[in-house]
């Protein structure tokens, strides 16, 4: 029915457009833009209609139709399609759930481990591993990087002890003086011989010179782009990106978690300032986690299959591990949202504390009904934002559900010491999810995400640490000086949140 109804969408555009032409030669221009917008209106809430996606996403697909009909025609073939009844993704769903099974799926769960968890605990280990066919690991190091700094430093100097193999997953890459360090030690460690892989997103790195990668590839490293578009506007895919952050190094040490490769990142942007980001270094069984995840993506983009135990049964050295730890992929090629899944599990069983962290905050309607429903029943919910925004519309459709969450109790703080970009949810100070994941729908429905969730670690504890010290350097919202903002910023937001299904 779906394809049959989009068949009737395409016929019907390009019957309009030809009578629009028809009519413009006779001088009925008025006549055939009539033509046409209504038969783009009609065909396209038709397929809505079919869908039965949620009312708000209608209600929003309906007036922005109504609105700009021609233009809202060409827009929802880019943004609108239920990606998960369009199944885009379909061939590599499959793969990857079938890769997954098969190599982490049927590990068992670690009774002894779980049981001395709480309950509670208990129901997202199980959830998750459901989820994403991957057990909770009780064999992983990880320690938590705090800002671009930090992080560099160690990604920098743990490629240049790598031996067998480098791979690396990440959605923006900048030419500049940390794109350049980094490309000349790939280089160097190709021409040494380890098997160095680079995928990037095709789109969150549309800047990247063309001189870079052919440098890349000139030095034996093996580079591509993650689902180029050749017609951006005509292709809906554009849609779609990976935004995972991934390294693996000898199958043995990873890392994951908000930082792209750029400049800004460390700090060097004069609007931004200082980038407070959260990333995380992790050694042992967890890996081989990312390792699958960035394999599976790398046979998608260049059709090699290269699962062998080479890269996912590495000797493993023994490691100090004090806590539990589970990478979760998600994205359009899922059966589940996952994270949104596994951030209302974290919420809705939170006994003391929910503390969030994320530079775009744009919850659907169950994760905004959580948070004020924890609230309301009397647990100290926190959430951390930018005091600035880099993008404008999302910054300000954030801002449109401030009012609702300050008035049920919810603490609403905004980073005053730079640009916030660290993605992080901890509940009672012993449960952390950190990764590329934002608290928003973007990150829920439509992007390709990992995030690393922690259970009782010293990394938890980290988190805890350095948000508490993150609040000090921020400004709390006062929910009656909020509502009495001008007239002229809630127009803004309220017509930003109109698109907020949307972002």
């Amino acid at each position: 029915m779906k394809n049959q109804l989009n068949i009737l969408v395409f016929l019907a555009s390009l019957l309009a457009v030809l009578y629009m032409t028809r009519i413009y030669w006779e001088g009925w221009v008025v006549g055939a833009l009539s033509v046409a917008f209504s038969l783009s209106v009609v065909f396209i809430a038709v397929v809505i209609f079919f869908e039965n996606r949620h009312p708000t996403k209608t209600l929003t697909w309906l007036l922005v139709l109504a609105a700009f009909p021609l233009v809202g025609f060409f827009f929802y073939l880019l943004f609108g399609q239920n990606h998960r009844k369009n199944r885009s993704f379909s061939l590599k769903a499959i793969q990857d759930e079938q890769a997954f099974h098969k190599i982490e799926g049927q590990k068992q769960i670690n009774e002894d481990q779980i049981k001395k968890m709480g309950g509670h605990q208990q129901l997202l280990f199980r959830l998750a591993h459901r989820l994403g066919n991957n057990p909770v690991s009780f064999s992983t190091e990880t320690k938590v990087l705090t800002d671009g700094k930090e992080t560099f430093a160690h990604i920098l100097q743990a490629l240049k002890q790598a031996d067998h193999h480098i791979h690396l997953e990440y959605y923006i890459v900048r030419d500049d003086e940390i794109g350049h360090e980094l490309k000349e030690i790939l280089i160097a460690k190709a021409k040494a011989g380890v098997e160095v892989r680079f995928l990037y997103d095709a789109v969150g790195s549309w800047q990247l010179s063309k001189a870079y990668i052919h440098e890349l590839r000139e030095g034996g490293v093996e580079i591509t782009g993650f689902s180029p578009v050749k017609l951006p506007f005509l292709n809906h895919k554009i849609n779609f990106r990976n935004h995972r952050k991934i390294i693996v190094i000898d199958g043995i040490i990873g890392f994951v978690g908000g930082l792209n490769i750029g400049d800004e990142y460390l700090g060097r942007h004069s609007y931004f300032g200082y980038w407070r980001d959260t990333h995380l270094f992790v050694r042992g069984e967890a890996v081989r986690t990312l390792q699958l995840i960035f394999l599976q993506d790398w046979h998608y983009q260049t059709g090699e299959t290269i699962l062998n135990p080479t890269y996912l049964s590495p000797a493993l050295t023994s490691v100090h591990a004090d806590g539990g730890v589970q990478m979760i992929a998600s994205g359009p090629d899922t059966r589940w949202e996952i994270n949104k899944k596994l951030f209302f599990s974290m919420i809705t069983s939170a006994k003391k504390t929910i503390w969030i962290a994320s530079p775009y905050f744009i919850p659907d309607d169950d994760i905004l009904s959580a948070l004020k429903i924890a609230a309301l029943s009397g647990i100290d919910v926190r959430i951390l934002v930018p005091n600035r925004p880099d993008k404008r519309i999302v910054f300000h459709a954030s801002r449109s559900y401030f009012p609702e969450l300050l008035e049920a109790g919810v603490k609403i703080y905004e980073y005053n010491q730079g640009f916030l970009h660290s993605k992080l949810i901890i509940v009672d100070h012993e449960i952390a999810s950190i990764g590329t994941s934002n608290m928003d729908m973007r990150s829920f429905h439509l992007n390709f995400e990992v995030n690393a969730y922690l259970y009782r670690t010293k990394s938890v504890t980290k988190l805890v640490s350095d948000f508490v010290y993150d609040l000090e350097h921020s400004n709390q919202l006062s929910y009656q000086l909020f509502r009495n903002r001008s007239i002229f910023y809630r127009i803004i937001e309220s017509t930003s949140r109109l698109l907020s299904p949307l972002l």
